[in-house]
């Protein structure tokens, strides 16, 4: 018996050495039971190992579509932030186009004809910045989107009720954004 059990350590010790020199020799196959039982405690340790990096992986491909999403959205807001800085002026310009256009209405010939070479001038430049005159008149539908009613009055006109029957104030876009609505009458359905 003790034979046998020197014939197995040997064995054991045979795969320990370095594989043979020449390729045509072919090595033992043995089994290392010892390797084999430590295998066997660490694969618990290796599946916790396993299970921690999917689950770090499955993190950071979370943060990474995050950050995409916050990278694209800061980008859209980036663009819309340069296409309405001019906003503010924009709004504070309005008004003296109103003027100017409630001057060409009352003036006299002389006077109109000086205004509104100004004022075409004027509004040149607003146009070249991104100002467009809402297109709004009588017989329109009403857009809650684009028009503001101040007030409501029995429709003249079956047609016109529920439409705009009188432009108060021009509305304007900036770019694609509103920022300023038209002032409209309404007709009501009565």
């Amino acid at each position: 018996m003790t034979k046998k059990k020197k014939g197995a350590d040997k064995k054991v010790k045979t795969a320990n050495k370095k594989p043979p020199k020449n390729v045509n020799e072919v090595a033992e196959p043995t089994i290392d039971l010892e390797n084999s039982k430590e295998r066997l405690a660490v694969a618990p340790e290796e599946i916790d190992l396993v299970t921690e990096v999917a689950e770090y992986k499955e993190k950071y491909l979370r943060l990474y579509s995050e950050f995409e999403n916050y990278r694209r959205r800061t980008s859209k807001e980036r663009l819309e932030l340069i296409s309405t800085a001019n906003s503010g002026l924009m709004e504070a310009l309005i008004p003296i186009a109103d003027d100017f256009e409630r001057a060409l209405k009352a003036g006299t010939q002389g006077a109109v004809e000086g205004v509104e070479l100004i004022f075409n001038k004027f509004k040149n430049t607003l146009e070249g910045r991104g100002l467009k005159k809402m297109e709004t008149a009588s017989g329109d539908d009403f857009d809650e989107d684009f028009h503001e009613a101040i007030t409501q009055i029995p429709a003249p006109d079956k047609s016109l009720a529920g439409k705009i029957v009188d432009v108060v104030e021009s509305g304007y876009f900036l770019g694609e954004k509103v920022i300023r609505f038209a002032k409209v009458v309404t007709g009501s359905k009565d």
